[in-house]
């Protein structure tokens, strides 16, 4: 009976929209939709959902060719499910109306309702609402899958995605709200999370700590990447589609848009050659990997920071980033904790530099929306603490709020392959298929 039941949920779910169709149209007067912001924020939520497809490359093609096929779809996949909970009670849950400054009431928004007519986000006045949910969505869906990495090649399937389930509701949702919300915990104390390097990488980053050290070693912990052109080819999506991350998180088509676009093309830049120069000093030949992975530590880097730093700070914080990204990989190396992908080195620890620096260099001049202060470069102390604090804070709830998820679902369905089936591949035992 056990395999009829994800099915029989989904029709529960399904059946839930012929109860609530939100069909009532909402009229707000003064609210006044612009077309060239949607247009904008359009493109940009197309360009953040190509990420997921693109991360399912990054990370297929540094895993063995036996996983490559498995450790695509545990990204992909999150495009279904989360894009599931999301409409029905997720996105209420991140930006409904506050319960505590932690989490939104789910019956706000419940089922998408009040999207249609001329409703708008409270920070977002320019847009449909509906196109900020769906914006917003594409934040959830990326976020579980970057911790996938952690755990490639020793994870079952159908234990994932109860995981995958739990960490948006019990993790994201909270940190979302309590960062992005005008009434969350953190968006009070004056955070500045411009487009996730909280809410996103860092919750990412040390769930896939959690789950290194919880799943424990593979019988078999090094390999060669099976395609490093699917590496390559990722991270290009990657780049692509960051511009929206980023730049779309300016809600509209202005001038902190272009700056922000601006930061994430200096700060990615640099750390890309940051780590091949850093690679080179410690005797090793330039390698498209490491350009690939320095690359994608400015990029996460830059996200906290691309609506409030300069363009030549962006530089400083991808080159920063890369360095110390760089030395915890090699220090993780040197441990027991078989962190597949290096997930919480490059995310996680880039998460939390990026966040650093923000408080570092954020400028008032950049973004008038900061009204926390200038960072320690310019002489303030007040932002550069605040973000201290929340480091610990968050590093704290998304490190042990996975541990107790990873310990939920283990007990619902255990996480781990067996041997045999870790040494036949998850692509034939998970899913049946191979390259």
């Amino acid at each position: 009976m056990k395999k009829y039941i994800p099915f029989g949920v989904l029709l529960i779910l399904a059946a839930l929209a012929l109860v609530f169709p939100s069909a009532e149209l909402v009229n707000v007067p003064g609210n006044k939709i612009d077309s060239g912001d949607t247009a904008w924020m359009l493109t940009a939520t197309a360009l953040v959902l190509i990420m997921t497809p693109g991360l399912a490359f990054f990370y297929g093609g540094m895993v063995t060719k036996k996983n490559v096929l498995s450790t695509m779809m545990q990204s992909f996949v999150c495009m279904g499910v989360i894009t599931i909970l999301w409409v029905i009670f997720g996105f209420s849950l991140a930006f409904g109306d506050s319960i505590g400054g932690v989490i939104g009431n789910p019956a706000t928004f419940f089922m998408m309702k009040g999207m249609l007519g001329n409703a708008t986000w409270k920070l977002a006045p320019t847009i449909p609402l509906v196109l900020f949910a769906m914006f917003q969505l594409k934040f959830a869906v990326i976020t579980p899958a970057l911790i996938t990495g952690a755990f490639a090649e020793r994870i079952r399937f159908n234990s994932y995605l109860i995981f995958l389930c739990l960490f948006m509701i019990f993790i994201y949702a909270p940190l979302a709200h309590s960062t992005w919300h005008p009434d969350g915990v953190m968006f009070k104390l004056g955070v500045l999370d411009f487009a996730g390097g909280t809410v996103v990488h860092m919750s990412a980053g040390w769930a896939a700590l959690a789950s290194a050290l919880y799943l424990k070693q593979r019988k078999t912990p090094t390999h060669s990447p099976a395609r490093i052109s699917y590496i390559l080819l990722g991270t290009g999506l990657l780049w692509f589609g960051w511009f929206g991350f980023n730049a779309g998180s300016a809600l509209g088509s202005g001038a902190l848009a272009a700056t922000a676009l601006a930061t994430t093309t200096t700060a990615s830049g640099a750390a890309a050659i940051a780590w091949i120069f850093i690679d080179m000093t410690n005797g090793k030949k330039p390698s498209v990997m490491g350009a690939c992975i320095g690359a994608v530590v400015g990029l996460v880097a830059i996200t906290p920071a691309s609506g409030f730093v300069t363009v030549p700070h962006s530089l400083v914080v991808g080159v920063v980033a890369a360095a110390v990204s760089n030395l915890v990989v090699a220090w993780r190396t040197r441990t027991s904790i078989d962190d597949t992908l290096d997930v919480f080195p490059c995310h996680g620890v880039g998460g939390m530099v990026g966040m650093l620096l923000t408080g570092v260099f954020a400028n008032q001049h950049v973004n008038a929306g900061n009204t926390t202060g200038n960072g320690l470069f310019f002489g303030e102390t007040h932002l550069f603490f605040v973000h201290l604090i929340a480091l610990v804070a968050v590093s704290a709830f998304a490190f042990f709020g996975s541990m107790i998820l990873l310990r939920i679902t283990n007990a619902i369905s255990p996480l781990r392959v067996s041997e045999e089936e870790e040494a036949l591949g998850l692509d034939i035992t998970q899913h049946d298929e191979a390259l």
